[in-house]
């Protein structure tokens, strides 16, 4: 990974929040010349930092109102049983393996309090769980940079 300064930063955020603004608007937006915009965004894809740009869709900006993320351990081997189920289930986002004291971090996405809990009954009840806890997702604001 190459090193970002303030410039990159400051470039990427701007593109995380308008992926599709011109170069023009962009180096007004950052007080910088067309030129120096073009070849850092050019720079920054060469290097692997700007993966790529993407279209979102409704779905993907219409969240389910009723979001957490689920912590839990797992006693023994079972994880990789237990990451295969949890990814069948509807309402699961994603799951991410963790160290400390949680073994797996899920995220949940329903569309009530009850489908919620229906959820986490559900997943509770998979053999190899040994504990949970669930926070619900209040806002949520995405990170604009990355350092």
């Amino acid at each position: 990974m190459s090193t970002l300064d303030d410039i990159d930063i400051r470039l990427i955020a701007a593109l995380r929040r308008d992926g599709r603004a011109s170069i023009s608007d962009l180096a007004a937006k950052l007080k910088l010349a067309r030129a120096t915009v073009r070849s850092r965004i050019e720079r920054l894809m060469a290097s692997g930092e700007i993966a790529g740009f993407t279209a979102l869709t409704r779905a993907d900006v219409t969240a389910a109102p009723v979001r957490g993320l689920t912590m839990i351990g797992i006693e023994g081997r079972g994880t990789e049983r237990i990451v295969a189920h949890l990814q069948g289930m509807p309402a699961v986002q994603a799951v991410h393996s963790t160290n400390g004291r949680w073994d797996l971090i899920i995220e949940l996405a329903t569309d009530t309090l009850q489908e919620l809990d229906d959820t986490l009954v559900r997943i509770r009840r998979f053999e190899g769980i040994t504990t949970s806890e669930t926070n619900l997702l209040l806002s949520s604001r995405r990170a604009s940079t990355r350092r």
